[in-house]
């Protein structure tokens, strides 16, 4: 399991993923879906296209990974996830499948969700990319179209050391014939899709030269943008019910694969876009970005984990203008943590800890690399503890926050 053991878990080749589908019946032809690559943003903008079909009447499926409580979380239909007696069942029923094929834990679930959404008969399903794209194993579906968010280095082991090389990993879910919106533009990445898309003949729109977003209120617990098409106003005083300053960059994104489904006859009104991304929260169950836990102290965690994550999970702590901030922050052993350490701020009081995963950061190695970094505090042998003693020494009007990997937050009690 990847997001457990690590890059031993990967499998390099979509093989197992086509070989169980072929037994399964593939159904992944069985419905219709939208596809997401990207290294920071696939899960924001995920959540929120399922919210917006569902609220426009269409039975949605959507497969986000990792989970942070429960395995379920995984695989849902119209906000519900799937009944654990259904993960039960298909473990049950294709027992032999599995142990003549040997797929990976992502590779059997990625053939669980196809196989669900297929049964349900979905009207269509939002796919979210484990890791990478191209060697993906939901990289074989035929989309209505394809959205690719940021590209940031991380999984650089497994995904290359640069932008362009990773984009060109993202860039393998473009399809031949099939619309790819690409959300950001940057000057490091054009050239990879557009080269990519022309080679497919795939039709390919960058969405912030469509779309200009401008945040006019925000709050911890959401936001609210005026987007112009040109000089025009698009849609004034839209309401996002996800916070983060991020979500500036996801939106034109989400808004041009709407105008893309609208072009193939799907039927959304303004008014279920303008609930859905207020109420995206509630609508899809999305946990764990930049989620508000708790007021005074306020307590907020975010499942941020890179270099471009942080550095946003950071100036929205600037803007948050607490006297104190008191970080709870564990790691992952197999990404160069050092460059991370270093954009912490050294006035912050940490709680170093160790997430209950294989994979983890030992919190020993970790409280030593930081404080090579300059950065002060204690180490904790569980995120609980270290939770609790933020929670001990942060006064009401002092700020907590939990983060530096996505196995932190899912430990947090009271998500």
């Amino acid at each position: 399991m990847f997001h457990r053991i690590g890059n031993a878990a990967f499998k390099k080749s979509l093989d197992n993923i086509l070989a169980l589908c072929e037994a399964l019946d593939n159904p992944q032809h069985k419905f219709k879906s939208i596809h997401i690559a990207g290294t920071n943003g696939k899960g924001s903008s995920s959540n929120m296209l399922a919210a917006i079909l569902q609220c426009s009447a269409y039975k949605t499926g959507l497969y986000t990974s990792p989970h942070l409580k429960d395995f379920t979380e995984r695989i849902r239909i119209n906000g519900h996830q799937i009944p654990k007696d259904e993960v039960v069942t298909f473990v049950e029923t294709h027992k032999d499948l599995f142990e003549r094929v040997q797929p990976s834990f992502f590779e059997m679930t990625v053939a669980m969700a196809f196989d669900y959404f297929a049964r349900e008969k979905v009207d269509i399903a939002v796919i979210e990319v484990g890791l990478g794209g191209r060697l993906d194993s939901t990289n074989i579906i035929i989309p209505e179209v394809s959205l690719i968010t940021n590209i940031s280095l991380d999984h650089q082991s497994l995904l290359g050391n640069d932008l362009p090389t990773i984009a060109a990993e993202k860039a393998g879910i473009i399809k031949h014939n099939v619309p790819v919106v690409i959300s950001q533009t940057q000057p490091e990445t054009t050239e990879v899709f557009l080269h990519k898309a022309l080679q497919e003949n795939a039709p390919i729109i960058f969405a912030d030269q469509q779309l200009e977003v401008i945040c006019t209120d925000s709050s911890f617990e959401d936001r609210t943008f005026d987007v112009y098409k040109g000089s025009h106003v698009f849609l004034s005083d839209l309401k996002v019910g996800l916070a983060g300053s991020y979500q500036e960059h996801n939106l034109p994104g989400v808004l041009e694969v709407v105008e893309e489904l609208k072009r193939k006859g799907f039927d959304i009104p303004e008014n279920s876009l303008r609930f859905a991304l207020e109420n995206v929260r509630e609508l899809t169950g999305f946990k764990g970005r930049w989620q508000v836990l708790s007021q005074n102290p306020l307590i907020i965690c975010d499942t941020g984990h890179n270099e471009a994550g942080l550095k946003e999970v950071l100036a929205q702590l600037e803007r948050a203008g607490a006297p104190k901030v008191h970080f709870v922050f564990g790691a992952v052993n197999d990404k160069d943590i050092t460059k991370i350490l270093k954009l912490l701020p050294p006035e912050y009081s940490y709680y170093f800890c160790q997430p209950n995963i294989p994979r983890a950061l030992p919190v020993e190695e970790l409280t030593k690399l930081a404080s090579e970094a300059g950065l002060r505090g204690n180490a904790f042998s569980t995120v609980m503890e270290a939770v609790n003693a933020a929670k001990a020494a942060a006064k009401e009007n002092e700020l907590i926050f939990i983060g530096g990997s996505t196995f932190v937050v899912a430990e947090v009690e009271d998500l």
